[in-house]
């Protein structure tokens, strides 16, 4: 008999692509329209953009007054004036030329409600739907269990909680046919499934958890592949995992530092953001923060970009 088997597939990065240092790099995002490659330094309040076509790298950073913690496009705008944030009271709109944001939607409407809260990562539904959670804000001691998980409507002007009680939710994607949303839960080390129904009004059912992580580190940010494999960075753990679409761990990409955060497919590359290791040791304390690229073989899902409505 034939032996069925998948084989456990392993890639080694050893040096990192760009040595930034972030203090916690996240959100990496191919601007396709400009052959770039933007991420976000959460904590230092920046927007990293790097040029893939110049062989010098450059960075172009622009500074913000707040933790801006992910980007996406819009439909009907150019990336390169304006994109849509993540920032401390809701989503906002950037202008890139001048830095200047203005709030258009916010997670509540009550003066000094979420205070002690940000927004930390989202991702834009088939629809046009802006998906984000909210979680601790930093100097406020540990994370506490007072995040949720929001959904932004824009065309319709609604705002919905979908989930309260977290505490540091995550990543958020679909599948190749955008019937199934993943969602982390970094700090439950879980990613949940649900049925979405792409085809309808967006709702969920089904609930289940498509992943159960067992190891010392948390799962932070993913990308989903054309196959329907989740490539997801474990934060702690110097990797980045592969998971089938049935959920089982069907390979790696071994990192030199620990604080791996997230990924993103430029063609058959994944860039891959890290976080500082300010107690690590060796390797792992001078790459953090870095941005490393490896050639995995395949490809990702191209972006959503949010409606912005009338």
């Amino acid at each position: 008999m034939a032996d069925t088997t998948e084989q456990f597939q392993e890639w080694e990065v050893k040096e990192p692509f760009l040595d930034m240092h972030c203090h916690l790099g996240e959100g990496p995002y191919f601007e396709k329209a400009t052959n770039t490659l933007r991420f976000v330094d959460i904590k230092q309040k920046r927007i990293h953009t790097v040029s893939l076509s110049d062989t010098d790298k450059k960075v172009e950073t622009l500074q913000l007054d707040v933790p801006v913690t992910v980007t996406a496009n819009v439909e009907g705008l150019d990336p390169r004036e304006k994109l849509l944030v993540g920032v401390k009271f809701g989503l906002a709109l950037l202008d890139r030329k001048t830095g200047a944001y203005e709030y258009i939607s916010r997670f509540s409407d009550e003066t000094g409600e979420g205070e002690r809260t940000r927004s930390n990562d989202g991702e834009v539904d088939p629809h046009g739907r802006f998906w984000i959670g909210t979680m601790t804000d930093f100097g406020l001691g540990d994370f506490e269990a007072e995040g949720s998980l929001f959904t932004f409507d824009q065309a319709k002007k609604t705002r919905e909680v979908v989930r309260t009680g977290l505490t540091i939710p995550n990543s958020i994607g679909w599948s190749p046919d955008s019937k199934t949303l993943y969602f982390t839960h970094s700090s439950a080390r879980q990613v949940i499934a649900w049925d979405y129904d792409a085809a309808g009004d967006g709702s969920l059912s089904n609930e289940r958890v498509f992943y159960q992580h067992q190891g010392p580190g948390e799962p932070d940010g993913f990308r989903v592949d054309k196959d329907g494999n989740l490539w997801h960075a474990v934060y702690g753990e110097s990797r980045v995992i592969k998971l089938s679409p049935e959920g089982k761990l069907i390979g790696q990409v071994k990192l030199p530092t620990s604080h791996i955060t997230c990924c993103e497919f430029v063609g058959t590359e994944l860039y891959i953001t890290s976080a500082e290791d300010d107690e690590g040791e060796g390797e792992s304390k001078r790459y953090g923060g870095a941005v490393f690229k490896v050639d995995v073989a395949t490809t990702g899902l191209e972006h959503h970009k949010f409606k912005l409505g009338a």
